[in-house]
Parts: C-alpha cells; sequence; structure tokens
C-alpha cells in the first residue's frame, strides 16, 4: 500500500512540473469547444397533432352486412411507414425544398437527412399521432411539417378507396370465373341425367339397392295378394258350379250354412272388431254392447232373407239356388274378383318387369351412382362458392359506399403545424459543460503523458530501481528565499490560469443565459 502512494505522489509531482503545457492544452481545447459549441446552427421545431376517429356509430349499425376493416390496425401501419423515400419525394416537391437542388446527390443527400429527422407516433392516446420536425429555418420547418400532415391525411383515405377497388375487382373476377365452373357443371349433370334417365330415377332418395328391395318387396305382396284373388275366385266359382252347393236350412239355427256374401262379410268384420274391443274392455262397456246388437242385427236381417227364399222356393231342402238373388250376388262377386285378379297380374307383371330391370342393371348402377354424385359434389361446391361470391360483393360495395360517405374514419387536425420560437438545439449549455469537462481532461491527459514519457525521479528508492545500482547516501537540496517566492509565483500563476479558463467557462454560461432569457 505505501508503495502505491509513493509511486501515485511520484506521478503528481511529475504532472506538476508539466502544469504550464498542461494549462496551455486546456485554453487551447476550451477554446477550440467554445467556439464550435457556440458556432453551432440553431434547430426550430414543428409539430402537429393529428387525431384518426375510428369510432363511427355506422361500424356497429352495418355489422354483417358490410366488409368492416381493423382501421385502428391500418392506421398504426400507415404511421409507421409514412416516412418512406416515395412519400419524402412527395413531401420535398410539396415544401418547395427541392428549388436550391442542382445535382443528383444533393437531392439523394436531401432524402436522407429528411428520412433522419422526421419523426411521427402517439402521444400515449389511441390514434392521437404527433409530427415532428427540426431545421435551421423556422419557415422552412413548418412547410416539410403542414407537407407530411397533408400525405398522412390523404395516404389514409385514398389507401382504404383504392383497397375496396381492389378487392370489388378481384371478387368480380372470381364471379365471372364460378359463374362459367357452374354451368359447366350443371350441363354435365344434365348430360349424366338424361343419358342415364331410369338408372338416375332408381337412385333418388334411398339409392339404387334401397329401391331393388322396395321394389322386390312390392312384387312379393302383389304376388300374395293375385293368389287369395284367384283363390276367392276358385271358391265363388265352386259355389256357382255346384261343386259347393248353397243349400237352404232346415232349421233357423242352420243359417250358417247359407252363404249371403254381403252380410257375411259385414258380419265378420263386426265380429273381429269385437275381438278387438273384448281384449281391451269389458263386457259391459259402451262399445263392446253396441257391436253386440249390431251383430245381431245383422243376424236377423239374414234370417229374414233366408225365410224369404224358402218362400218363394216351395220349401225344397235341396234345391238350388241358381235363379235367386244369392246366385245373382254370387256372380257379380266372381266378376269383381275376375277384374281384381287382372288388375293384380297387370300390377305383377309390371313389379316383375321393374325388377328385372333393375336386376340388369345391377353392374352398371354403383359406377352411374359415383358419377353421379361426382358431379353432383361439384356443382354443389361450385354453386356455394358462387353464391358466397355474390354475397361478399354485395358486402364489398356496401363497405365502399361506406368509406366514399366518409363516416368510417375521420383525420382531425388537432394542433395544426407549429414552430417553436425558440430553438430547441442545440443545447449549448450542457455542450460547454461538456467542453470544460474536456478540456481539463485534456490538460491532465497531456500533463500524465509526459511525466511518463519524460520522467522525474524525485527519491532515493526511485533511483535505485530504476539504475539497479546502490545508492550510498543521498544530499538534500535547501531552497533558496528567490526560489521558494518564484515557486510560490509559479503557483499562483497556474491558479490564475485555471481559475481563468472556468472565469472564460462560466462568462460563456451566463451570455448564454441572457441571449436564451432575451
Amino acid at each position: 500500500m505505501d508503495e502505491l502512494i509513493r509511486q501515485a505522489l511520484n506521478t503528481l509531482r511529475g504532472m506538476w512540473q508539466s502544469r504550464w503545457l498542461a494549462s496551455a492544452v486546456a485554453w487551447l481545447v476550451g477554446g477550440i469547444g467554445v467556439a464550435v459549441v457556440l458556432s453551432l446552427p440553431d434547430k426550430y421545431e414543428a409539430t402537429a397533432r393529428v387525431y384518426v376517429d375510428t369510432q363511427s356509430v355506422l361500424r356497429p349499425l352495418m355489422s354483417g352486412l358490410a366488409v368492416a376493416p381493423d382501421l385502428e390496425q391500418q392506421v398504426a401501419i400507415l404511421s409507421r411507414t409514412l416516412i418512406s423515400r416515395p412519400n419524402v419525394e412527395k413531401l420535398i416537391r410539396m415544401a418547395d425544398l427541392d428549388l436550391k437542388i442542382k445535382t443528383k446527390e444533393e437531392r439523394e443527400r436531401l432524402i436522407d437527412e429528411l428520412i433522419g429527422e422526421l419523426k411521427i407516433g402517439t402521444t400515449g392516446r389511441d390514434n392521437l399521432y404527433m409530427i415532428m420536425y427540426r431545421d435551421n429555418t423556422p419557415d422552412r420547418s413548418q412547410r416539410v411539417v403542414q407537407s407530411l400532415m397533408t400525405i398522412f391525411v390523404e395516404s389514409g383515405l385514398g389507401d382504404k378507396r383504392k383497397d375496396t377497388d381492389q378487392a370489388r375487382k378481384f371478387i368480380e373476377e372470381q364471379i365471372k370465373i364460378y359463374e362459367k365452373k357452374l354451368a359447366d357443371a350443371e350441363a354435365r349433370l344434365k348430360e349424366f341425367k338424361l343419358k342415364n334417365l331410369t338408372v338416375s330415377g332408381d337412385m333418388q332418395d334411398k339409392g339404387y339397392l334401397g329401391n331393388l328391395s322396395e321394389l322386390l318387396g312390392k312384387l312379393n305382396q302383389a304376388k300374395l295378394e293375385l293368389r287369395e284373388a284367384e283363390n276367392s275366385r276358385e271358391a265363388l266359382k265352386r259355389q256357382i258350379t255346384g261343386e259347393e252347393p248353397v243349400l237352404l236350412p232346415e232349421s233357423p239355427g242352420d243359417i250358417g250354412q247359407v252363404a249371403i256374401p254381403e252380410i257375411d262379410q259385414r258380419i265378420d268384420a263386426m265380429k273381429r272388431n269385437l275381438d278387438g274391443l273384448v281384449q281391451r274392455y269389458t263386457d259391459e262397456h259402451p262399445d263392446v254392447v253396441g257391436t253386440k246388437r249390431v251383430i245381431e242385427q245383422l243376424e236377423a236381417q239374414k234370417r229374414k232373407e233366408i225365410q224369404a227364399l224358402k218362400k218363394s222356393s216351395g220349401g225344397a231342402k235341396a234345391t238350388q239356388l241358381n235363379a235367386n238373388p244369392i246366385y245373382q250376388q254370387l256372380k257379380l262377386n266372381l266378376a269383381e274378383a275376375e277384374a281384381n285378379i287382372a288388375s293384380l297380374k297387370v300390377r305383377v307383371s309390371e313389379y316383375e318387369s321393374r325388377y328385372q330391370n333393375m336386376r340388369n342393371y345391377s353392374k352398371l348402377a354403383p359406377e352411374v351412382e359415383a358419377e353421379f354424385a361426382q358431379l353432383n359434389r361439384d356443382y354443389e361446391v361450385h354453386k356455394n362458392n358462387y353464391q358466397q361470391l355474390v354475397s361478399r360483393r354485395e358486402s364489398a360495395s356496401i363497405g365502399g359506399e361506406l368509406e366514399s360517405t366518409g363516416g368510417i374514419a375521420e383525420f382531425r387536425v388537432i394542433d395544426p403545424p407549429r414552430v417553436n420560437p425558440k430553438p430547441v438545439a442545440p443545447n449549448r449549455m450542457i455542450l460547454l459543460g461538456v467542453v470544460l469537462v474536456i478540456s481539463l481532461g485534456a490538460g491532465v491527459f497531456v500533463s500524465l503523458l509526459t511525466s511518463q514519457l519524460r520522467p522525474t525521479i524525485f527519491d532515493v528508492r526511485t533511483l535505485r530501481d530504476v539504475s539497479g545500482l546502490p545508492v550510498l547516501g543521498n544530499v538534500s537540496m535547501l531552497a533558496s528565499e528567490a526560489r521558494n517566492a518564484r515557486n510560490r509565483r509559479g503557483l499562483i500563476g497556474f491558479l490564475v490560469s485555471l481559475g481563468g479558463l472556468i472565469a472564460a467557462f462560466a462568462g460563456a454560461f451566463a451570455f448564454l443565459l441572457l441571449t436564451a432569457r432575451a
């Protein structure tokens, strides 16, 4: 620790010997610095504030009907991309900054300077933007800010209209393309249906296999009904031809042996109805009692007709009813049965023909069905895309009309371009302080450098360390009164020089303060 202190003291003593050189360097650097600071041109700042109002009443009202762009994002992107080379070139023409430009290099230099100096940003509130520019001339800075503000407003409105027109043009082109695609798909689908009319008809609703199964069920049902009708016809023939003759009963209890088809059918229907009612209700239920009463009335009516037949036939027990009303009724029933059988045969024949045709198409139907599904799918896709494009075209048209009215976003100038009457740069007070520090530091650095380049030995230990030889002794020097006086005058002169430097800077500070107040 003592060694470090000794070396520091030796260094300070060496620097003290170069104090006049340090003072001269400090004065020189300070003078140059003050001259440079005072010669710097003043910078005047022009500012303007613009508010972009995107909270329009029309936006929520037209939600879902018109295309509503994200205006906040668009304005933010516009503010960040406003200071571009094309806009700066336009600004130069608008502000008449190119009047003194002679060469292309000067123009490029001016563009680079404006890009570096122009500033636009938010003021801490949404959609409130501030435009700033500093220049040596107040009027020029104001014209630049005015021009940039005009470009900002016009770019916002123009870009919206341009985007809307481009979107509408693109949608119109896509609609024309899909109109052609839709017409081609409709033509292919129509041609396919005409070419495969029979098969395509069978493929509707349930598909080919479902229609084939349903047709087979109808065919079997028709065949069953045909067999039932044929059996009924044969029974009627047997009754008419005498194989099962109809005889009149000997007693009233044998009326069930005589067939009167009209009454018998009604009695059978009522008995079936009675069986269903008995399963659900008791014998005392009104519907059960009423049905029994109707059956008794029909049986009584049948007995009356049989008695009338017995009287007209003279009571013969085995007389066939070939010339009585019952026989005539049987003939009518037989004719109806024949007609029904003929109708059922036609139905069975038709079902058989359809079933055979569908069986013949069993190999062709899957391919036709797959092709039909593909064509129909393509048609539906083109149709949906076409309808969506038409809907979006209308939305784009409404959105364009809204933008043209100016009700979606509004640019309002809060503060017009204004120039601060006092220069905002450079800050000479701070610069002078920096120059003072630099000048003092330069003096200290020069004295230190000199002490290192031309070292001086002040004690025995340093001499021994430098020479590497033993020191036998040292001789002290006693300064005379004249030398001491000279040293005192040198110290006072150095302090006066240093004080004068500080006083000069203080005077410069005072001059700047008086100038700023004036």
